[in-house]
């Protein structure tokens, strides 16, 4: 007999009985979610290049957590750095960086419902109406005009200012307010572009402190910025960071706060009342608007400056409550832990690989 044909007869079985396995793996049962109740999304980033991102899912009312429910319900790796999630209505819009695409889910059952894709490196998704939205990035140097119905990409607004040396500007949150919405340019930048939401197009960008990464309008409508400066050996510069503000319709930023050097603030967000800011500077601070004392320490970090302290922060409109993420040492599962409006703590879970995003899901 043919000694390659006797082989392939040897290994057989035990290919027949590793394709069994396979199918095994497909055939498992999956859970099977149906949370209609208020809730909390956290966005796993995963690690670059690894395709880790993963998506949980926490109820506040029961302290439980649910990992893994993107995969667990469609049997679909989620991708590469998931980095926000945005929810409108009963959908869930899950933006998975790296992989330049966005992925729709049923916000109840979890369940895979369509894609957007065709995108470069996209941050985040605005909606301006049901029919469209807009969708920031990296290094497109446009965003992304989509139609969240069809699933389709329908246009873009240039932003690129065509400055050869940082390739600017990269798009990062939006904020809405009348027919303008506003987006921070973050990588080696410094400002906040005005889009004209009718016209989807730039008609103003306001100069800030040097990379401003992240914003919060309170309720006054006022626009708030926090800009870490970027840092001491860039390229483009190194500026104390600082806290700043626009006031609504206008063209001008005023400071309203300076860090010290070597300091990282990230992620400002607002209360529900739109009356106090949070953000992180290792620890996590609040600042009351309108309030002539500095923003004042929170919630102390257990962690050294080393480990660079927390890694993302969210408030929830409704309780006030506050989370807050820790990403270990990003190989490791994440935690999240959870404060009352008085800075105790209620709950602690563990979610997926460098928990660094939040998304509410309304009741």
């Amino acid at each position: 007999m043919n000694r390659f044909v006797l082989l392939i007869l040897m290994l057989f079985p035990a290919l027949y009985k590793g394709c069994m396995k396979d199918d095994m793996l497909w055939d498992f049962k999956r859970p099977s979610y149906d949370v209609s109740h208020q809730g909390l999304f956290i966005i796993n980033e995963g690690n670059f290049m690894y395709g880790n991102a993963s998506l949980s899912y926490y109820d506040p009312d029961r302290n439980e957590v649910y990992n893994e429910v993107f995969y667990n319900t469609n049997a679909l790796p989620l991708g590469d750095v998931a980095f926000s999630m945005t929810i409108r209505d009963s959908l869930g819009y899950v933006v998975v960086n790296n992989s330049g695409r966005i992925y729709v889910i049923n916000t109840r059952t979890f369940a895979y419902l369509g894609k957007i894709t065709g995108l470069t490196s996209p941050r985040y998704m605005h909606f301006v109406s049901d029919t469209k939205a807009y969708v920031t990035d990296l290094y497109a140097r446009s965003i992304a005009v989509v139609n969240p119905q069809s699933l389709e990409i329908t246009g873009s607004i240039p932003v690129s200012n065509h400055e050869a040396s940082f390739y600017q500007h990269a798009t990062e949150q939006m904020i809405g307010y009348e027919r303008y919405v506003y987006t921070n340019c973050w990588s080696y930048d410094n400002k906040i572009l005005v889009i004209d939401s009718e016209e989807d197009r730039v008609v103003d960008s306001i100069e800030v402190l040097k990379q401003p990464n992240s914003m919060a309008m309170d309720r006054y409508h006022t626009l708030w910025v926090l800009s870490d400066g970027g840092y001491p050996e860039s390229p483009y510069g190194y500026e104390i960071p600082g806290l700043m503000k626009i006031e609504a319709g206008a063209k001008e930023a005023v400071i309203a706060f300076r860090f010290s050097v070597g300091d990282r603030p990230v992620d400002l967000t607002v209360n529900g009342r739109g009356d106090t800011l949070y953000f992180i500077n290792r620890h996590v601070y609040r600042y009351a608007i309108g309030s002539p004392s500095p923003p004042e320490l929170f919630i102390s970090s257990p962690y050294d400056r080393s480990t660079g302290g927390y890694y993302g922060l969210e408030v929830d409109q409704v309780t006030s409550e506050i989370y807050v993420a820790n990403a270990i040492d990003h190989v490791q599962r994440g935690m999240v832990y959870r404060f009352s409006p008085s800075g105790t703590v209620k709950d602690t879970f563990p979610t997926g690989i460098s928990p660094g995003a939040f998304c509410f899901k309304p009741f």
